[in-house]
């Protein structure tokens, strides 16, 4: 892996990209535990890198990221955009109530999502096409993503839901939660010894 051939315009955009997704996603309201949260990016992050080391650069190599087919450093700076879109998902899905009737059109919009962001990826020199690739062919490999990300947080909803729920301690004066230390002194024998 290389740092990278030039430093130009397009690690500078990832680098404002990277801010201002990072922005949005520490600026939202927190809606889920920590667990489900580290889910959520670990999983967009990952299903991201599965199919980019697929079909961009890896086996079928239909596209270029940043300026060498070689890996780079902001090669990784580009994959770290792929978390929060992974956590936005899970949000909006949450947010919005998506039920059966309304998960193909979520799942639909999401990919639209990926195919915009594959675009201004495009537009901003971020990603190339080679070997006759086309904007239009990533919106069938979104909607597989996005189906099987929707899927993946309705297992995560249904075992929270499974799962009893830890009943709260019973809160307490601060003067009850205080620990209590006793110390025994054994006076006769301090005073055997004088």
């Amino acid at each position: 892996m290389i740092l990278w051939t030039a430093f130009d315009r397009n690690e500078i955009y990832l680098l404002i990209l990277n801010a201002v997704i990072y922005s949005v996603f520490f600026l939202l309201p927190k809606k889920f535990s920590p667990s489900v949260t580290v889910i959520s990016l670990v999983w967009g992050y990952s299903i991201g890198v599965l199919f980019d080391f697929t079909i961009g650069g890896g086996l079928v190599d239909l596209y270029r990221v940043n300026d060498s087919n070689e890996y780079e450093l902001f090669d990784m700076v580009y994959y770290f955009l792929f978390a929060p879109f992974g956590y936005l998902f899970f949000y909006f899905y949450d947010s919005l109530r998506i039920n059966r009737k309304r998960f193909l059109p979520y799942v639909a919009a999401w990919a639209a999502v990926g195919v915009g962001a594959h675009w201004l990826f495009t537009l901003l020199g971020i990603i190339n096409l080679q070997k006759g690739y086309q904007l239009a062919y990533s919106f069938p490999i979104f909607l597989v993503t996005q189906t099987v990300t929707g899927l993946f947080y309705e297992k995560i909803k249904s075992k929270q839901t499974q799962q009893p729920k830890q009943p709260e301690p019973e809160r307490s004066s601060a003067k009850e939660r205080m620990p209590t230390f006793y110390i025994e002194v054994d006076v006769d024998s301090r005073l055997k010894q004088r």
